[in-house]
C-alpha cells in the first residue's frame, strides 16, 4: 500500500515532522511518502492563506493519483480543498480534523480543540460542525502560538500547549483532546502522559483510518459531489 501524507504548506521542517508521525502508526508493507506543497504560504492561518495554498496542494494530490498512491491524507487542520481533492483522486483522501475529531468521538463522549491561533477557532468550529461532531466538541481553544513557532527550537510552544489543554480538562470538563495543527504532531506522547487524558493527533488518526478504508476496499464515490472536475 502507498499512502502520500501532504503538508499544504511549504515548510519542509513540518513536513518531515508529518511524515515521521505517518509512519510511525503505519502498518508494516505501508509506504509513506511525505511530500511538501512548494510554492504555498509557509504556514496556513486563516482563509486566505488556504486559498493560496490551494493550488500548490492539488497538484501534489494529481501527482499521487498518477503514480498510484492508494490513498492521500491531507495534513493540515483547515482540511484545505479537501473537497476538491476528492474530485481528483481516485483513492480515499482524509484531512486530519475529520480524522481527529472522529477519533475522538470513538473513545471519548465530550472533546475540545487546542489549536495555534485565535484566528484558527472559529474556522476549526465550522468544520466540526459540518462533520457532525458540535455536540461533543465542548470547545476549540487556542494557545496562541503561531504555527512556525512550532518548529523553532526554544519556542514555548510546547509549555502553552500543555496549559491550554490543562485548562481544557478543568474548564471544558473535556474527556479528550485534539491538537488542532499538524505542527504538533511530535508532542502527542508527551501531552498524554504530561495532561492524563487521551490526545489525538489527527495525522496519525488519518493514516490508520486511510490504510482501513483501501484495505475494506474503499474508494473515493464518482457520483454526485466527488465526479471529477469537468474538462473545459
Amino acid at each position: 500500500m502507498k499512502l502520500v501524507v501532504i503538508n499544504p504548506n511549504s515548510t519542509r521542517s513540518m513536513t518531515d515532522k508529518i511524515t515521521d508521525a505517518a509512519r510511525a502508526v503505519a502498518s508494516p508493507g505501508t509506504v509513506v511518502e511525505g511530500r511538501t506543497a512548494d510554492g504555498a504560504p509557509a504556514s496556513i492561518e486563516g482563509h486566505f492563506d488556504e486559498v493560496m495554498c490551494a493550488h500548490h496542494l492539488l497538484r501534489e494530490v494529481q501527482r499521487a493519483r498518477d503514480e498510484a498512491a492508494d490513498a492521500v491524507v491531507v495534513a493540515c487542520f483547515d482540511d484545505p480543498a479537501i473537497g476538491a481533492c476528492r474530485e481528483v483522486m481516485d483513492g480515499p483522501v482524509l484531512g486530519i480534523c475529520e480524522a481527529g475529531v472522529k477519533a475522538a468521538g470513538m473513545i471519548a463522549t465530550s472533546f475540545s480543540v487546542v489549536t495555534t491561533l485565535p484566528r484558527s477557532v472559529p474556522v476549526i468550529e465550522d468544520l466540526v460542525r459540518r462533520y457532525g461532531m458540535a455536540d461533543r466538541c465542548r470547545r476549540v481553544r487556542a494557545a496562541a502560538i503561531p504555527v512556525l513557532a512550532l518548529e523553532q527550537p526554544g519556542s514555548d510552544a510546547r509549555a502553552r500547549i500543555r496549559a491550554e489543554i490543562l485548562r481544557a480538562i478543568e474548564e471544558d470538563r473535556c474527556e479528550a483532546v485534539v491538537l488542532g495543527c499538524a505542527g504538533m504532531a511530535d508532542l502527542t506522547e508527551w501531552l498524554t502522559a504530561e495532561c492524563g487524558i487521551p490526545v489525538i493527533d489527527g495525522v496519525t488518526a488519518a493514516t490508520t483510518f486511510a490504510e482501513a478504508l483501501v484495505r475494506a476496499g474503499l474508494k473515493t464515490s464518482k457520483i454526485g459531489a466527488y465526479a471529477r472536475p469537468i474538462q473545459k
